[in-house]
């Protein structure tokens, strides 16, 4: 039984349908967002060591907005507790899995493909294959003859 779910969170609708999914299959579960600021892709290229403490203020502003729309998306009575860390997000997502209090991962995918896929990396699959736990993954719904969305677990 999964009792305590650590769900990343980015604001993209496939974050989104990872709250959805894990709302619906895990109703009872605890949970704990996680938004991770990368310094590495959210810098800008004009920061100075003087503009770098407004450029935190301002990402650890946005984390908080989105970890608070996030909570909207869920249940009002689910037990949720929030993180923000900053690092790479595959890593830091692994190293908040591995401290032992979580017990299922849900993170939603951008299903990047091809060249995309190789050149930017995919947090999902980087988790997926380093988890200590197990992981599933969610897409947001794609507009095809279904309707479907994916949903994977590993």
């Amino acid at each position: 039984m999964i009792k305590h779910l650590l769900i990343p969170v980015d604001g993209s609708p496939q974050s989104v349908e990872a709250l959805r999914f894990a709302a619906s299959e895990w109703g009872d579960a605890r949970v704990t967002l996680l938004h991770v600021i990368d310094p590495v892709n959210g810098s800008r290229a004009s920061a100075v060591p003087s503009g770098s403490e407004e450029w935190y203020d301002d990402a650890r502003e946005r984390a908080e907005s989105l970890l608070e729309e996030a909570r909207a998306v869920l249940p009002p009575d689910a037990t949720v507790g929030t993180r923000v860390e900053v690092g790479r997000p595959a890593a830091t997502i692994l190293d908040v899995a591995r401290e032992g209090e979580v017990d299922h991962v849900v993170l939603g995918s951008h299903s990047r493909e091809g060249i995309s896929r190789i050149l930017l990396g995919s947090v999902a699959e980087a988790v997926a294959r380093r988890s200590p736990i197990p992981v599933t993954i969610a897409r947001a719904p794609v507009d095809d003859a279904e309707g479907a969305n994916g949903v994977s677990s590993v």
